[in-house]
């Protein structure tokens, strides 16, 4: 018999897996009224942290026990025992239509690498054609970027081989439900993550560790048969009877395949210009702008964890903060939260200036940062052209170039200046993270008012919630403006563009993902539905 048993608890120690499994093997046995020797088997399915109450931390846990076959299930009856049959994702069933060559993926994202893994063990060998360099060459790039002010616009943190995710805190949240999201979770453990990310409760995985995993999925797609090409950029789409036929490669190669799937980026905005000009239906999308913001590390810790902060079991503290103004009726809220992490150089336009957060593994930097975003609409963009999105968020971008001096330096203020209305001309104790450089001045030159007015009422009320969040020396580093793609392709239930058939618009870039798994699992779907569809390759 397999039964679940949730809200088990432990108090905060460190403790080796090992010693945990049998410690909440003890709990599981004492809840059931059993002898541990009854339970054959126990896994983790979920451990969170409660930390309500500061004095009295606890690890809450979900776990999964297998019975000897005597024990009866007399226990059923209690409200948080369960018994245990997970559904497991089931593979598409193939079809029968043939492919004219193999499918065509244009990103290597999360989208464009799970959509890649999933046909790559069906046999269908994809070709994933990426804009930027592999992540190693990217890398450098982004180094010396961060370092010298030296601007790559095909090699950044929002172009090459893992997406702008791999250059991020490499967070596997997500709101949505779906047995996919285990099915992710569990080939990057087999690329290299950490296993733990298969139960804690906001996995993880860091930059530096990230960038090896990406690596492993794309080795992963060529030993199944697949392609994957760097500095690759499609510069055009092949349309026939309004039908996608292929892609140009770099304004000098055509590649034909009766499959396009188009896993963008949110940044790929030459791209978005290319689709619109060849005719496929976009359409406006809202998202969020503002700021990242940065505290000491041990502020955060000290607020959310009280005197257990600094513990080697509990790790850099993160926060989650929302607000909504009466003034202006917009909400804000804190965004990509990056504990122990760094504010990074995010630009993948020259002339601009945007902001990431990102942490590695460890996350044992001295400062959290986080965004602290507020909803914008398309009646904010003043105008109705599909892509009137973007060049918002270019206006102000641009702005925030100018405002930190025209080198990629970030406008920085103080917290205590930005509520008073003074630009800032020092600092305090916080020191600025982000690279190349910052220009102290006021975030008002780069932000509408109705982002600035509604950031200074959610900071009052931040404070309220996290001891300190207000504090006058804390910095604001601007612009944040790439929370989520400002279109959305319009697509039709089975995935294909709205309007051209035989396209796929799928993941973040193309409007339907929030993140690193919610990109993924829209890319399995892809897949899912390419695989319904068609023969693979080697049938």
């Amino acid at each position: 018999m397999q039964l679940e048993i949730k809200n088990l608890k432990l108090p905060i120690g460190s403790r080796g897996l090992e010693e945990e499994l049998e410690l909440l093997k003890n709990a599981a046995a004492k809840k059931l009224k059993l002898n541990n020797k009854d339970i054959d088997a126990i896994k983790i399915n979920k451990k969170s942290l409660d930390a309500r109450k500061k004095d009295d931390i606890m690890f809450v846990y979900s776990v999964a026990i297998s019975l000897q076959q005597n024990i009866s299930g007399r226990f059923i009856n209690d409200k948080d025992v369960f018994h245990y049959n997970p559904e497991k994702y089931q593979e598409a069933v193939a079809g029968v239509e043939a492919i004219e060559n193999r499918p065509i993926i244009i990103g290597s994202g999360p989208a464009g690498l799970f959509c890649g893994i999933l046909l790559a063990e069906r046999g269908y060998k994809p070709l994933i054609l990426e804009r930027g360099k592999d992540v190693d060459s990217r890398t450098k790039d982004i180094e010396l970027f961060w370092k010298s002010g030296a601007f790559n616009e095909e090699s950044n943190v929002q172009f090459g081989e893992g997406g702008a995710g791999t250059f991020s805190d490499g967070k596997l949240t997500t709101r949505i439900k779906d047995n996919r999201c285990d099915w992710v979770l569990q080939k990057f453990v087999e690329a290299g993550a950490p296993e733990e990310i298969l139960y804690i409760n906001k996995p993880h995985i860091g930059t530096d560790i990230l960038k090896t995993v990406v690596k492993n999925l794309r080795n992963r797609i060529i030993e199944l048969g697949g392609e994957v090409r760097f500095s690759a950029k499609v510069t055009n789409i092949i349309i026939e009877e309004n039908r996608c036929k292929g892609v140009v490669v770099n304004d000098t190669e055509s590649i034909y395949s009766n499959v396009v799937l188009a896993a963008l980026g949110h940044s790929a905005r030459d791209t978005y210009k290319m689709l619109f000009d060849k005719g496929i239906a976009i359409a406006q999308k809202p998202f969020s702008i503002g700021v990242r913001i940065e505290h000491p590390q041990s502020m955060i810790n000290e607020a959310q964890q009280g005197e257990f902060a600094g513990h080697d079991a509990l790790g850099a503290a993160d926060y989650t903060l929302t607000f909504r103004s009466t003034t202006t009726g917009r909400s804000a809220y804190s965004f990509c939260m990056c504990p122990g992490g760094a504010v990074v150089a995010a630009a993948s336009e020259a002339g601009m200036v945007v902001t990431n957060g990102m942490s590695e593994y460890a996350r044992d930097k001295q400062n959290a940062n986080s965004a602290l975003v507020v909803s914008v609409s398309p009646e904010d963009f003043d105008s109705s052209h599909p892509l009137a999105g973007i060049e918002y968020q270019r206006k102000w971008e641009r702005k925030a170039f100018e405002a930190g001096g025209g080198d990629y330096h970030a406008p920085v203020q103080l917290v205590g200046d930005f509520l008073s209305g003074a630009a800032s001309c020092k600092l305090g104790e916080i020191k600025p993270s982000y690279m190349p450089g910052v220009r102290l001045t006021d975030m008002h030159l780069c932000l509408p008012d109705y982002i600035t007015t509604t950031l200074k009422e959610a900071l009052k009320d931040f404070n309220r919630k996290v001891k300190g969040f207000a504090r006058e020396d804390a910095l604001l580093t601007g612009v944040e403006t790439r929370t989520s793609a400002p279109i959305r392709i319009v697509r039709k239930e089975n995935m294909e563009s709205e309007n051209i058939e035989q396209l796929y618009p799928i993941g973040e870039g193309a409007g339907y993902a929030g993140g690193i798994i919610s990109a993924a699992v829209d890319g399995i779907k892809a897949a899912e539905k390419i695989i319904g569809r068609y023969k693979s390759v080697q049938s």
